[in-house]
């Protein structure tokens, strides 16, 4: 029999504690956490509950005080900064609120950027940057500057570079921060066709609870540097 792969993440007891005596901040208090492949996760929570500080930690930006970190199996804290640093381009994408788009850069361009770091030859890089454009609904968009693109169209070309390396998961970080309702609508009708079309697991920080009822089926909110709720969102978000 073919053993079954271990979850995508775990976070065992994970601690992060800044400063020390009076000036100590806990921002993260014990969180256990399962995320199994193919998942679409929303994070929630309250500015200073913890959130981010555990998105930071599981894009592997930061690292925790005590607790482990396993991802697909291999624990995290014995990795040195050159195995981090390979683990983040060939297994995690991000997106941000912000875009964080090359100005003078095309759209395609910006797509290639991972690429350029993992050595692959100009040509492929090029086919597998339509293709992942392709993806969000923008090939007819590939050689627009970002400011010949809408917030949202912008938002679908950082996703798409988030994308074409063929990450093991994808963090989103309030990737609707900066749309309106009707943009923010097309990225999480998105990330949730992605997801389901293509199994991508997805873990997003939203503050935004009407967007993601119907979409969806796992929220986890954090509270004073713990998980206060884990579970779907018409049981969590009541």
């Amino acid at each position: 029999l073919v053993p079954e792969p271990p979850p995508l993440i775990v976070l065992e007891g994970v601690r992060r504690i800044y400063g020390e005596g009076d000036s100590e901040v806990r921002a993260l208090d014990g969180v256990n956490l399962v995320i199994e492949r193919g998942e679409f996760v929303m994070v929630m929570g309250s500015s200073g509950s913890g959130k981010s500080t555990c998105m930071n930690i599981l894009g592997c930006l930061d690292t925790p005080t005590a607790g482990h970190y396993h991802f697909r199996g291999v624990d995290v804290g014995r990795l040195d900064r050159d195995q981090l640093a390979l683990l983040r381009r060939h297994y995690i994408g991000f997106v941000f609120q912000s875009f964080n788009l090359l100005a003078r850069t095309s759209a395609l361009d910006n797509v290639e950027l991972p690429l350029i770091y993992r050595g692959y030859r100009r040509a492929r890089r090029r086919t597998l940057a339509l293709a992942a454009l392709e993806r969000v609904g923008l090939a007819d968009r590939a050689h627009h500057m970002p400011n010949q693109l809408s917030g949202g169209q912008q938002q679908r070309v950082a996703i798409a570079r988030a994308l074409v390396s063929d990450p093991s998961v994808l963090f989103a970080d309030e990737p609707t921060g900066n749309l309106d309702s009707v943009r923010s609508l097309e990225i999480m009708a998105l990330l949730e066709q992605l997801n389901r079309e293509r199994q991508i697991t997805i873990v997003m920080i939203t503050h935004e609870p009407e967007l993601i009822r119907a979409i969806v089926p796992r929220v986890v909110v954090f509270r004073d540097g713990r998980v206060q709720a884990d579970g779907p969102p018409q049981e969590v978000l009541r």
